[in-house]
């Protein structure tokens, strides 16, 4: 019989009492009660059940929910009489980082003491008769939105060891979402004194706590050792590559064709394979987000659910700040190609900024990419990280990443358009009027570079965005060799007998020199002579006089081509 489709409720007890849908992932206690594990670290992209997950577990151990296992009744894990003994025995600490979404460390820091207060305000029973010692029940009283930092990163350590005296038994934490506050760091700058402090905080409660029994975190990635894991070496770390639990977070093929079957979509299947497959954990390929199927059962409308779930700012910042390089890989991508990359699933936050590797194995991690193939190269040395083919993940990624380009450009989309058509008919004086109006409104969206020790990047990558829709009529190539030197884009007419070769070239204002845009560009076309740039086109048979040579200088939001 079909079940009702509850969108969002993410308490466990609270979804299997209204009798609302669900595909039974109960067997995952089993697996992590079996591993022995004494911290387990999941990561798997957002949206996937993670937290449901962990709400499973807590209702399942924690003494708080003893009499309320008839929520597990007729579940694969109350089919296991031996496990049905561990049902509310255990004492649990539960908390998530899910909603520390701040741009400073100060209110970051406040946040999270906030939640750690909250957790001391559930268990104010402790401070009850004489359990606690006088300088114990201080420190307790002294936990709040304000407390010190050496008080914070010891809370949890401090409360498991409270709980453990009360119950006379070790303690389970449960921490969901443990990375949001980790990204939102990078975004806004403060990644190195928060770093700092959780990198304390984790250790005093995974690593140095006798009261623990065992610890879930969950998280979209694995953070580097070398940052906040460097002292835990009880960790296990379960990435989207490895074989444990690959089918308790997400549904599996079978299991969203027999959900389909249920709720009369048995005709959708081909199309619903198309929008929303293509994950892969462990050995088991054809993994669904829970999220965007939900969605497609509540209404029957196929479209992009999971992409537009929250928001996408570290990889719209990663693209929009990095290299040429990595446009050009997103242009070959959106055009259906596949694209090389050495994979490392450690994400090194340091690393982000001057690595493609690094931003395209977030990527990955993070679910908007997916390993088409792997690609055996030769080793260099025996160290060799691993290279693989890669591509979008499905259609509804596609899409998302489509929409969000076409977003970036909206507000000036008149403009950029009549800025390609000047390019193509040399109108340079329409060339610099439509340009200065693009980058004077879009440009607030753009780190522009000042911070950079390679603005020019930023610019390159501005201008092969603008551009993009030229595929149809030229090839765009960037930073390849020709003549005697690297140039920046040419694009090569398909049809030579409708359009002119292009060469662009692109520098930027030395205000130390306090060189001028006239200048500037009188540099970048002297470049363009001086290394030759055009004779890759000579050789291709486009004569001198078809080829147009464009020098751009950029001082901020200022642009002049010539």
């Amino acid at each position: 019989m079909r079940k009702h489709i509850a969108i969002g409720i993410q308490d466990f007890g609270d979804l299997i009492q209204k009798d609302c849908f669900y595909i039974d992932k109960t067997d995952f206690i089993r697996e992590w009660w079996e591993c022995n594990d004494s911290v387990t670290l999941i990561a798997r992209p957002r949206r996937f059940g993670k937290t449901l997950n962990m709400s499973m577990v807590e209702q399942y151990f924690s003494i708080q929910y003893a009499d309320k296992g008839n929520v597990f009744e007729g579940l694969s894990i109350w089919n296991q009489e031996k496990y049905r003994s561990l049902q509310g025995t255990w004492p649990v600490i539960s908390l998530s980082f899910a909603t520390v979404k701040e741009n400073t460390y100060e209110k970051t820091r406040y946040r999270i003491c906030r939640i750690l207060m909250d957790l001391y305000m559930k268990n104010r029973f402790l401070l009850d008769g004489d359990l606690l010692a006088p300088g114990e029940k201080a420190y307790f009283n002294r936990i709040s939105e304000i407390m010190r930092e050496e008080d914070a990163v010891m809370a949890l350590h401090y409360l498991s060891d409270f709980l453990s005296r009360y119950y006379h038994k070790k303690i389970i934490i449960l921490l969901d979402e443990y990375d949001t506050p980790m990204q939102e760091a990078y975004i806004n700058g403060y990644w190195e004194e928060l770093a700092s402090f959780i990198q304390t905080f984790f250790n005093s409660t995974f690593k140095t706590n006798p009261w623990l029994e065992r610890a879930i975190m969950t998280g979209v990635t694995r953070v580097s050792k070398e940052s906040i894991f460097s002292d835990l070496n009880n960790l296990k770390v379960i990435t989207t590559s490895s074989l444990e639990y690959a089918t308790a977070f997400g549904f599996t093929e079978e299991e969203v064709f027999t959900a389909l079957e249920e709720h009369g979509f048995e005709s959708q299947k081909d199309a619903v394979k198309f929008w929303y497959n293509g994950f892969t954990f462990g050995n088991c390929p054809d993994i669904y987000n829970p999220w965007s199927i939900l969605n497609f059962l509540d209404t029957g409308r196929l479209g992009a659910y999971w992409t537009n779930t929250s928001s996408n700012s570290l990889i719209s910042k990663l693209i929009r700040e990095g290299s040429p390089e990595i446009k050009v890989s997103f242009e070959k991508l959106l055009q259906g190609q596949q694209i090389i990359c050495c994979i490392d699933e450690q994400v090194v936050y340091s690393q982000l900024d001057g690595s493609e590797d690094a931003v395209f194995s977030l990527l990955l991690a993070s679910g908007y990419l997916k390993i088409q193939d792997y690609k055996a190269f030769e080793a260099l040395t025996k160290y060799e990280t691993p290279c693989y083919q890669l591509t979008f993940t499905n259609h509804e990624v596609e899409r998302m990443f489509r929409n969000m380009f076409c977003d970036w450009f909206s507000p000036v989309r008149s403009y950029y358009n009549y800025f390609v058509q000047a390019l193509l008919h040399g109108d340079n004086e329409a060339m610099n009027s439509y340009m200065n109006r693009v980058t004077m409104q879009t440009f607030r969206f753009f780190d522009t570079g000042k911070n950079s020790t390679e603005p020019e990047r930023f610019y390159h990558g501005f201008v092969l965005g603008l551009i993009a829709d030229l595929q149809g009529r030229f090839e765009i190539r960037s930073n390849r060799e020709s003549g005697y030197g690297r140039y920046d884009v040419i694009l090569v007419p398909r049809d030579i007998q409708k359009d002119d070769a292009i060469i662009l070239e692109f520098k930027v204002c030395n205000s130390n020199k306090k060189s001028s845009l006239e200048n500037t560009v009188a540099a970048a076309l002297k470049q363009i002579e001086d290394k030759k740039y055009s004779m890759t086109l000579i050789q291709k048979g486009t004569p001198e006089n078809r080829i147009h040579k464009y020098g751009f200088a950029f001082h901020g939001k200022q642009v002049l081509i010539g």
